[in-house]
């Protein structure tokens, strides 16, 4: 399967400011782009590229004064298979885990694991460890917490998000990730690109979020807020929490205008389409 992956973000500058974006696809997917993935900037500024800490690209430049657009159209291949799903993966004690593993079981900015430990303890210390685990408390947080575009907050956590009952989708994970990381098994945010291939259509599309939990040796894909296999999720980057993996960073005043994002399934002979 190919998909055309894609975005235009569009800002107003009223000074010059220093920005790093994080929108390039995820290093782990790399050997899949049959395309270029590089950032496209109006006007033309110099861009420097590094990864950081958890091995995401991120992209650094000086935005001038005035209109600001950043814009990219690349093409993947992908599986076109669902997530993968592993019913016995079981979990690994924390004395086994790989030591880089170990800071996706502590709090983070929106994951405050040491205030709803013991809820999370009550909640599902009867489940069976292990994979079992990991999938009750997506379907407890799905079950439970209301989604709705409106309720988006930059500051809501997820001890928020289980007081309010509510949030979008990057808040699914984050309550999801702290009743992992409560039970003692490493989880991680996620976020890329997750378009409508073999589900019904959704209002406009957005950049995704989802989270990984690591068992047995390695880390699967979860979704507390969908709680379904998905087809064509592109990963971007991962981090503690959304702190970690925002699309852009300003470091001064930057007023978002237009944001678009494409993520479709495309033939062959549609290549050269434009975004």
């Amino acid at each position: 399967m190919l998909i055309r992956l894609g975005y235009d973000i569009q800002f107003d500058i009223p000074a010059p400011v220093p920005i790093v974006a994080m929108l390039h696809v995820h290093p782990s997917r790399r050997a899949d782009l049959r395309a270029p993935d590089g950032i496209q900037l109006t006007p033309n500024e110099p861009i420097d590229q590094y990864h950081d800490s958890f091995g995401n690209i991120c992209s650094r430049f000086l935005a001038p004064a005035g209109e600001l657009r950043l814009y990219n159209s690349t093409l993947i291949e992908d599986s076109g298979e669902p997530d993968l799903v592993n019913p016995g993966a079981r979990q690994t004690p924390v004395e086994d885990l790989p030591s880089e593993v170990l800071r996706y079981l502590l709090a983070s900015r929106y994951c405050e694991v040491d205030r709803l430990v013991n809820t999370a303890g009550s909640l599902f210390g009867a489940t069976e460890p292990g994979w079992s685990r990991v999938q009750a408390i997506c379907d407890w947080v799905q079950s439970n917490i209301t989604f709705g575009y409106n309720f988006a907050s930059p500051t809501m956590s997820a001890q928020d998000v289980f007081a309010d009952r509510r949030g979008v989708c990057r808040d699914f994970q984050h309550l999801a990730i702290t009743f992992c990381r409560s039970m003692n098994i490493p989880a991680r945010y996620a976020t890329g690109y997750l378009g409508d291939i073999g589900v019904p259509l959704t209002p406009p599309m957005d950049f995704s979020a989802w989270f990984e939990a690591y068992l047995e040796d390695r880390w699967w894909t979860f979704d507390a807020r969908n709680n379904v296999p998905r087809i064509g999720r592109v990963l971007m980057a991962t981090g503690r929490d959304a702190a970690d993996v925002a699309i852009t960073t300003s470091f001064g005043t930057a007023w978002l205008k237009s944001f678009t994002v494409v993520t479709d399934e495309v033939a062959p002979e549609a290549l050269n389409s434009p975004i």
